[in-house]
Parts: structure tokens; sequence; C-alpha cells
């Protein structure tokens, strides 16, 4: 019925494999014994660990099985074919070779084991092998694999360890070759690490040997299909209402914001978040090394670095995206994370007519970002005096938005700063929110509350020219018995 999925050649019978269960050990037998060696008693192994071990062997033999079944199925699917068919077609075909195969084989499965074995063996021809599974759970944020049989997940800001393992390295290596050659580039001694974008935006990293000392080291940060917005920010308790307000007003009256974090706080959903708030009658460009943002305006153009090829050319980095940004009438420049000599080109757009413009950095805090952006000017090669480069970041940014991943897990917006001015050699800032810690449950739960700090916002008068009159009453400061 499938038979335009397959080759024309025939292949190779396969090596029958014995997979026969082990013989039925009586019910009421509690111990396994070791063979008796001389001048020893006998050794009573826990039933228990002698399962394990049975279970083990299994587990290995089906390994065995379900690489050879690969094999075959390398041999005999048509896989340009495949392309045009559906994912019901491709199963059921992958499903009656299988069959055949093990009928060859001379091996016995029960049903449960036959239909584990064609959903794992449908991941490793058309997708991502052990990976799948995680790739489609909505509950995993991160995939992080250390080695042929360490794989950790992220689940609500949590690590935890899994079940899931590749056969060995080679296994490993074939699954990182699959994706990267995908987007056109390649992994090897000679290049051990690689970032690429898997088909559904999620942004991949792979280090190989010998970087990698005791395997290939793989992380995965999976592509939200659906963005978050301000509202649903504020049920998950990551900022307050009065905090959204704020920001709404600080968007639509194009004040300069930067979002500031560590890893995995939650950096591009804030930015997302907070683009909400741009007008459909704006034209915005978005700069990203990995396209993450997910804008719903009706004007947004998309931009996206590139790395050099095989042969060291054709390098495209933010800053060459910045540039030619700045002539392409933007209104407002987002750009998904500053981290080099682009962040001249970033304070110049800021400072010449784009304000509104947004990105993120990596910073502990506030202070620590506008340190941060010093530094970056610094390793631009740029030969400016302290106080010039002060100068720049004090008059381009106005806003800091620092977002954090606390201890539980959670990821909170711990503070807003607004950045005033200069005052003499230093750069004026002043809190207008922040996030409170109060106790800490037994479990680990931190348990807080958001509140204002009592300083009136510095753009009070700005807002209001925009029509937007905020109550005093939301920057007063919340007293919350301890």
């Amino acid at each position: 019925m499938f038979a335009r999925y397959r080759k024309t050649t025939g292949s190779q019978p396969v090596k029958p494999v014995d997979i026969a269960p082990e013989q039925a050990k009586p019910h009421a037998q509690e111990t396994a014994r070791a063979p008796k060696r001389p001048g020893k008693p006998d050794v009573a192994i826990p039933a228990r660990a002698a399962d394990a071990d049975r279970v083990e062997k299994r587990k290995q033999r089906m390994n065995g099985i379900k690489s050879d079944l690969h094999k075959r199925l390398l041999e005999n699917l048509n896989l340009s074919a495949l392309e045009h068919a559906s994912e019901a077609e491709l199963r059921s075909e992958i499903n009656t070779i299988a069959a055949e195969a093990l009928s060859e084989m001379d091996v016995v499965l029960n049903s449960e084991e036959r239909a584990t074995l064609n959903k794992e063996l449908y991941f490793e021809v058309m997708g991502l092998g052990p990976l799948e599974p995680l790739l489609q759970d909505d509950t995993v944020n991160d995939i992080l694999v250390n080695g042929p049989k360490q794989v950790f997940v992220e689940r609500a800001g949590k690590l935890e360890l899994t079940d899931v393992a590749f056969r060995d390295e080679r296994h490993l290596l074939r699954i990182i070759d699959k994706i990267v050659s995908a987007v056109g580039r390649r992994v090897d001694e000679s290049n051990p690490y690689v970032d690429a974008r898997l088909a559904d935006g999620s942004r991949f990293n792979a280090m190989v040997p010998p970087v990698a000392v005791d395997g290939s080291l793989v992380s995965i940060r999976k592509f939200k299909k659906e963005k978050l917005s301000i509202t649903d920010l504020v049920r998950f308790g990551a900022f307050s209402e009065e905090m959204a307000l704020y920001l709404e007003a600080a968007v639509s009256t194009r004040l300069n914001v930067i979002v500031s974090g560590g890893t995995g706080s939650g950096k591009t959903t804030t930015l997302n978040a907070l683009s909400s708030f741009i007008g459909n009658d704006e034209r915005v460009l978005t700069i990203e090394d990995t396209a993450e943002l997910q804008l719903q305006q009706a004007h947004v153009g998309r931009m996206e670095s590139r790395p050099a090829n095989m042969e060291g050319k054709g390098a495209v980095t933010q800053r060459d995206c910045l540039r030619n940004a700045l002539r392409m009438r933007p209104d407002r420049i987002i750009v998904g994370e500053t981290r080099g000599e682009e962040v001249i080109d970033m304070l110049q757009a800021m400072n010449t007519g784009h304000d509104g413009s947004m990105t993120t950095i990596h910073a502990n805090s506030a202070r620590d970002g506008v340190s941060r952006l010093e530094n970056m000017v610094a390793m631009a090669g740029i030969d400016m005096p302290l106080r010039a480069v002060r100068s720049q970041i004090g008059s381009a940014v106005n806003l800091i938005v620092q977002a954090s991943r606390l201890q539980d897990g959670s990821r909170r917006m711990t503070s807003i700063t607004e950045v005033t001015g200069m005052e003499g050699e230093i750069i004026t800032m002043q809190e207008i929110f922040r996030f409170e810690r109060t106790s800490l449950e037994p479990d680990g739960t931190i348990i807080g509350h958001f509140t204002g700090t009592g300083l009136r916002s510095h753009y009070s008068d700005r807002f209001k020219r925009w029509g937007y009159d905020l109550p005093a009453s939301i920057y007063d400061e919340v007293r919350v018995r301890r």
C-alpha cells in the first residue's frame, strides 16, 4: 500500500536477535542464589536486585533491536518521498517495516513494547530521537543534556533529572548533526560548538568532544508558542497591577527601556510583554541573534544575525543589522540582547530620534546594568572618557527593569528603576517599585509583596502630556505585617 515510500533496492537480511524472556521463576522464591564458590558460603542476592538486573539486560537488548531496526528503516525508506506524506502514512509505513523486520529477526514483543518501539522509531527517523517527547511536553522550558546518559529538564523554574537517555555518544552526536545540518551548519572536532534554531524556533546550543570532556553537552531553550501578556504576568505574580500601569505609561510615552536580569530570569518574556504597549501606527525593527521576540504589531521588520560560514566568511553581526536598521526609518528599535560592541549603536539610536527603543542585558541589578553598559563600550574599543560614556548612557537610558529568578524557581520583576541624569560624574537613579521578601515557607516557597518606594516618577509630567495621568497612590509604600 505504501510501496511508494520504499526504496527500490532491497536490503540485507538482519541477523536474528534472541530476546526470549527469562525463564519463569516460582513466585515463592524471594532471593536468587549466586554461584557457589569453594570455601565461600552461598551469598543471597535480594530478589529486587535480580529483577533490576533482568530489566537492565532487557533494556540493553531492546536498544540493540531499535538500533538494528533504525538501520533497516534508513535502508528501506525513500526519505525524499516522505516529505509529501502525512504523519499517519509515515507512522503506518514505519510500523509495517518494523513488523517485517521483527518477523525476520524472530523477535516476539507484546503490544505495549511494540507500540513503544514504533513510537521511538518514528522519533528517530522523523524527529530528534529521545528528545522528541520532551520537546512536545509543554511543561518543559529547558532541556539540558550532559552526555548520552544524563538528561535534565526545567519545569516551573526547577531542574529535574529524567529517565531519557541516548544509546551512546554516537547516537547523541547523530541527533546533534541532524539538528545543525538542517540549518546549514556543522559541528565536529575542528568546530566543537554551535548555535542553531530548531524548526519551532527553540534555541539550540551544543558542544562536542574534545571540548566537552564527558560527552556532548546540549542545551535547548524551548520556544513559547503562546506569548504571555501583561495580564498573564500579573496573574502569575511576576509583577503588580500598579507596576503594569506604570510600565504601560512608560512604553506608550516612548521611554527607552532596558530589561536587565540573569540567565533564565524571563528577560525576553518581559520584553515581549512590554512590546504589547507599542501602537500599530509605529514601525518597529527587531534585531536578535536567535529570533525569539513575538511582536503582534502590524508593522514589524525582523532581523537575525548570522555566523561565519565554513571558510570563516559571511558573518553578519548584530551591529551590522543595527547600523542598517538606522537607515530603514524605524520608529523604535528592539534588540533582543545587547552583549557586545553593538551597544554603541544602540545608545546612539536611543539618543538620535528613536525614542522608545528597548533591549535586554545580563546584570544582577540596575546599578550593575549601568556598569555593564560602560564595560561593553570599553570592550568595543571606543576611546572615550568615562564621563562622556556615562553622559551618553544617562541621556539614552530612561528606565531599567530588573527581572530575577528566585531560589524557589519563581520569576519576578524585582525592581523598576529610573535613570534621572548626571550629578558630577555619577549617573543618578531612583527606584520606583521593588519586590520585598517577607518570609520563606518550609517547602522553599518565597513569600513577599510588590511595593512602591514612595518616590514620585521623574517622568510624571511627560506621562501627563501624553495623556497618562497616573494616580499618586500607585507609588505608595505598602506596609505588610511581618
